[in-house]
């Protein structure tokens, strides 16, 4: 399986902002498009309007309920975000940071996910991924057009990319969270942390290891390592 991304759009408002977004990816030859929402709530007189040639790629498109289920595939599952806050990403990337952060990944699916044209991804939307990127704009105007969010995202993701060269096979977003409640769960029974810290232990090392972008092997050595240290921790006690 070679690298590959896909468009993720959470309940957009505005059809013909999906056309322009289909037209977007396929200048970047981006076939793969998901949409968090109900496909008949939007235009498809609008849509194909906007998108001209690169229709197809919303025919094809795929409807999710969430964004976790969105994103159950992807090795990384970025979210786009102009605001900084307690509660959303620490870091946030810029486009040719995270364009050259993921052109190294031999292989596996990698989301770009973009929030509601009026409010964006809310915190619980954008805890659900990995990754966050911001794109710079002047602090009197700093929103921007879903489509030409896409655009420059897309853009800078098509001019970073290098050969592809065979290599391992990053587990997904899916497969990660299985490591991180072996981590969290463990950490717990060391009295690491109080039950209501757990979800954002979670949330770090989520986000932490699918940028280390993880192979099967190299995952389960690490459930093994805080398995392990959690038997040692027991036996400590019990002494």
């Amino acid at each position: 399986m070679s690298r590959q991304y896909c468009i993720i759009l959470c309940r957009p408002d505005e059809s013909r902002n999906i056309g322009s977004v289909c037209r977007a990816m396929a200048n970047a030859g981006i076939q793969n498009l998901r949409i968090v929402g109900c496909k008949q709530d939007y235009n498809d007189d609008q849509i194909r309007t906007l998108s001209i040639h690169a229709y197809h790629i919303w025919e094809k498109a795929a409807f999710y309920n969430t964004i976790k289920e969105a994103v159950y595939d992807c090795v990384i599952a970025a979210g786009t975000t102009r605001r900084k806050g307690k509660k959303r990403k620490e870091k946030l990337l810029l486009p040719e940071e995270f364009a050259n952060h993921v052109s190294v990944i031999p292989s596996g699916n990698i989301a770009l996910v973009f929030g509601n044209e009026r409010t964006g991804l809310t915190d619980e939307e954008l805890a659900a991924c990995s990754i966050g990127i911001t794109i710079p704009a002047d602090d009197d105007f700093p929103s921007l057009n879903l489509s030409h969010a896409v655009q420059i995202l897309t853009y800078s993701i098509f001019r970073a990319e290098k050969p592809r060269s065979p290599g391992y096979i990053p587990i997904t977003m899916q497969r990660l969270e299985k490591t991180t409640r072996i981590i969290s769960k463990n950490l717990g029974s060391m009295g690491f942390f109080t039950l209501a810290g757990r979800e954002d232990m979670e949330q770090f090392w989520t986000s932490i290891l699918a940028r280390a972008a993880l192979s099967e092997g190299e995952a389960a050595y690490i459930e093994k390592m805080f398995i392990k240290a959690a038997g040692l921790f027991r036996k400590s006690t019990e002494q």
